[in-house]
């Protein structure tokens, strides 16, 4: 457990860092970073996003953005949500995430995700990726999304693990190539 609150820990340095916050030195890509670690600390990990946006005199911005919370809010908009359990009981849990999917796009999620203007100092952190699987992948998602957050740093916090080219999740799901992301640390 020590180890995961170390890690965190040197999240707020690299943060913080001048460079970093401009999306300087990534070779004109854009500034997405991948965040690993461990699905058992979860809570840890929660708590520990939770307790950095609420920091004040910081040089940069929290900006959360839970894509599980997000999902919920659209379902709900689109009038879907209480539907759901009936749903998977009358057509089954093929037929459900194949809907559910059609509405929750990458980009219907992201008219939830927009805001302007995009400020010096802003760091998206993108949460709830585990919780949302498997209605959105997430490298759809960071593949939709770049174009609209080019201008700042984006921290995608991932239960599994990253190398540089494929993202698995949970340890046990190939959750698709993304070779455009950095790992954070």
């Amino acid at each position: 457990m020590s180890d995961i609150k170390q890690e965190l820990d040197r999240i707020r340095d690299r943060i913080s860092d001048p460079s970093f916050l401009a999306n300087k030195g990534l070779s004109n890509e854009v500034g997405i970073h991948v965040f690993c670690y461990d699905p058992a600390d979860e809570l840890i990990v929660r708590d520990f996003v939770s307790r950095l946006k609420a920091e004040s005199g910081t040089p940069y911005h929290i900006k959360e953005c839970d894509l599980y919370e997000i999902f919920l809010r659209l379902l709900e908009d689109k009038r879907v949500l209480r539907s759901v359990d009936g749903l998977e009981e009358k057509r089954g849990k093929e037929y459900l995430l194949k809907q559910l999917q059609k509405i929750a796009t990458p980009e219907a999620l992201l008219e939830y995700m927009k805001y302007e203007p995009h400020e010096y100092g802003d760091v998206l952190f993108l949460t709830g990726v585990g919780k949302i699987f498997p209605f959105m992948r997430s490298h759809k998602m960071l593949d939709s999304m770049q174009h609209l957050f080019e201008d700042i740093p984006i921290v995608m916090f991932y239960p599994g693990s990253f190398n540089g080219q494929d993202l698995g999740l949970f340890g046990k799901f190939l959750d698709g190539h993304y070779y455009r992301a950095f790992n954070l640390l």
